[in-house]
């Protein structure tokens, strides 16, 4: 199984599927489902199944995993779209986040499919515009499932996460911020420079600490990434712009985050999306006890997934490490993808046996 996983993982690092441009990877891999005499659906560019004794009076574990994948960074060293496997690692963008992930679920989906005697159902979809929490993406198949696939009581979310468990996760808000001067002649006193007065709040945002730190997910985070100012040498720019990246843990809603910021800078601050909320799944959920049982560690995640769209609790879990994602020369351990189907089908036979 785990040597189909490898095969299947290459074919999907040759193609590329950068966020809303994976039609052709969905393509293949609804292609190879139906050539393995499953039954995909197909929603935009996600791909979604249902096992075969499906039980409209159970409800359903969700396995989930993303194809798209982040832009290759300048310094590659190797075709990213190559894979090649060397001392035990397969390298190729989107190896390690999500492809080991989205291999190793569909592994574990197809060892349960035909099983008629499951407590639950399953459901596994491999989803678009991850990496960018599009909305084509996991939240376009939500209201499928409502209709298609009733209740569901988790879900594994594939991230790399050297197989131990995700239990909760930091909410994302991206702001973008403004602040107005006056503009005029760098030669003389004039001008009102917009510069200047975002450094205030800039270092506000450096140096600012927010009183709650959660024990699962530390402190809240601000950083800011980007400053756009100015149109030539001898201008005063009346204006300056810059994005801050705030990382939320579950003590704070994103609502008094954004009221605590406006009350302490001068700027215009305006918030990109309120969509990715920090979340968390209960340790005594069916899903994380099975994982104790299986002697697994849990941890909160500084980065977010698509666990934060889902409207059910779901665990973060997947082979690879996350250290990795998004590095040059990226690359998953071939025996971390037959640990990982292992593992998943571990996890699933626990809850899903009555």
């Amino acid at each position: 199984m785990s040597e189909q996983a490898v095969a299947l993982l290459k074919r999907l690092v040759s193609i590329p599927a950068f966020s809303r441009e994976e039609e052709a990877k969905a393509n293949f891999l609804e292609k190879y489902c139906q050539e393995l005499g499953l039954s995909p659906k197909r929603h935009l560019n996600n791909v979604w199944m249902k096992n075969t004794h499906f039980d409209s009076k159970k409800q359903t574990i969700l396995l989930n995993s993303h194809i798209d994948t982040v832009k290759p960074s300048s310094a590659y060293s190797r075709d990213p779209f190559t894979p090649v496997i060397e001392d035990g690692k397969l390298f190729g963008l989107g190896s390690n986040d999500a492809g080991g992930c989205v291999v190793s679920l569909l592994s574990a989906f197809i060892h349960f499919k035909d099983r008629t005697d499951l407590a639950y159902n399953l459901v596994f979809a491999a989803t678009a515009e991850e990496e960018i929490s599009g909305a084509n993406g996991i939240e376009s198949l939500l209201p499928h499932f409502r209709s298609e696939v009733g209740t569901i009581m988790g879900a594994l979310v594939g991230e790399p996460t050297s197989l131990q468990m995700a239990v909760a996760e930091k909410g994302l808000l991206v702001l973008d911020c403004t602040a107005i001067g006056r503009s005029g002649h760098a030669a003389r006193d004039e001008g009102d420079n917009a510069i200047y007065k975002a450094l205030s709040d800039i270092t506000w945002f450096r140096d600012y600490r927010f009183d709650q730190t959660s024990p699962l997910l530390g402190p809240n985070k601000m950083s800011v990434t980007i400053v756009n100012a100015g149109t030539q040498h001898n201008v005063v720019p009346r204006e300056c712009n810059f994005t801050v990246d705030v990382r939320v843990n579950e003590l704070y809603d994103f609502e008094g985050v954004l009221e605590q910021i406006r009350s302490n800078v001068k700027c215009e601050v305006k918030p990109r999306s309120t969509r990715i909320k920090s979340t968390s799944i209960s340790m005594e959920h069916p899903i994380v006890k099975a994982g104790l049982s299986l002697n697994l560690t849990h941890y909160g995640s500084p980065t977010t997934s698509d666990k934060a769209l889902m409207p059910f609790p779901a665990l973060k879990i997947g082979p690879g490490d996350s250290s990795r994602s998004h590095t040059a020369d990226e690359f998953i351990f071939i025996e971390q993808i037959k640990q990982g189907i292992d593992l998943y089908i571990a996890l699933l036979e626990k809850v899903m046996t009555p």
